[in-house]
């Protein structure tokens, strides 16, 4: 892995789109030996290495015709069995607790392709006979988002579970690359919009919120990335479940409810009722919050729409960081609790 610093992240930010495009390449001839109808589908991960899933949970609900459960655990639900598809993300190979699920996968006589660039899990797959697709190694796990996404989608395309995948992903390929132009270090300071939402969210908790199917994952990514990138704190919600409780909660302690920056996560296709609640929404909160920030999605497909969301926030998140003052890369805290797990 490469020196760890700010310069580093945003490497890996420019370079996303091509972990779209690489993806696009992966031989999956194997997956022939797959083919069965499935009850479910079960991913196993955590961390950068689970978004992946929910990415794909949300994606094919409305268009599959099984469920997509994820599962950031040590144990499976108790639904698995020989008709589940279990697919263990896994960046490092590592990560004990999708260890565990695997073991628990394995004993149920599941279906199991693995996702990883090595480690115990790659190990332990081979051995066992189950595929492994290999993704290249050198990143942090949520820098490998489209590493740790497109596999996952492309493997359920060609089992027939869903369709257009990789029209999608030529897709989200085109309208990232347009995006880091507008918002790498090199562009203007006064239209990056990543740039922009960064210095309003300083010194400010950032509460993040979604819509149910669309942008709920975009927004527990930005809340990720705010966390590991940034350093500090932040939160999110989704449309319109929050108007059913959060909403409320915006009267007191008012100094508290003033540091309070909102960004919402906007697409042309919400349901007209979730933006009619938006808009109703941010009236309420707007005098008593320090700011509310919109990002709308471009592109046309889910994908492209949805990447184009996150994109933002992974950048916003770096430049957050920046603003800080700390080096968004590495993550000491998660370093030093898996050392003392290790003990």
């Amino acid at each position: 892995m490469k020196d760890m610093t700010a310069e580093t992240m945003m490497e890996y930010l420019y370079d996303l789109p091509e972990q779209f495009a690489s993806s696009l390449k992966l031989d999956l001839a194997f997956v022939s030996g797959y083919r069965k109808d499935y009850r479910q589908i079960v991913v196993s991960g955590m961390g950068g290495s689970a978004i992946g899933g929910d990415i794909l949970r949300t994606y094919a609900a409305g268009r599959a015709k099984i469920p997509v459960t994820v599962v950031r655990d040590y144990h499976l639900p108790a639904f698995v069995n020989q008709d589940t598809l279990f697919l263990a993300v896994s960046y490092s190979g590592n990560t004990e607790e999708t260890l565990s699920a695997y073991s628990e996968a394995r004993e149920k006589k599941a279906s199991i392709i693995c996702i990883t660039t090595g480690g115990k899990l790659k190990a332990q797959a081979e051995a066992d006979g189950y595929a492994v697709v290999g993704i290249p190694a050198g990143l942090v796990p949520r820098a490998a988002t489209g590493y740790l996404f497109a596999p996952l989608v492309l493997l359920l395309e060609k089992l027939g579970i869903v369709a257009d995948v990789h029209q999608e992903l030529e897709e989200t390929v085109t309208v990232l690359r347009d995006m880091r132009d507008k918002l790498q270090p090199g562009a203007p300071v006064s239209t990056n919009q990543a740039r922009i939402i960064a210095r309003q969210l300083k010194d400010s908790l950032p509460v993040i919120w979604g819509t149910a199917g669309m942008s709920e994952v975009a927004a527990q990514r930005w809340k990720a990335q705010i966390n590991e990138n940034a350093k500090c704190p932040a939160y999110y919600n989704v449309f319109p479940e929050l108007n059913h409780n959060e909403i409320v909660g915006f009267e007191a302690p008012t100094q508290l409810l003033s540091s309070l920056s909102c960004i919402i996560l906007r697409d042309r296709y919400d349901h007209e009722r979730v933006q009619r609640r938006i808009e109703i929404s941010k009236d309420i909160i707007r005098e008593r919050v320090k700011s509310i920030v919109e990002v709308n999605s471009q592109g046309e497909s889910y994908l492209a729409r949805f990447y184009s969301l996150v994109y933002s926030g992974d950048y916003a998140s770096v430049y957050l960081a920046l603003e800080y003052g700390v080096n968004p890369t590495p993550v000491a805290v998660i370093d030093y609790l898996k050392a003392e797990l290790g003990k």
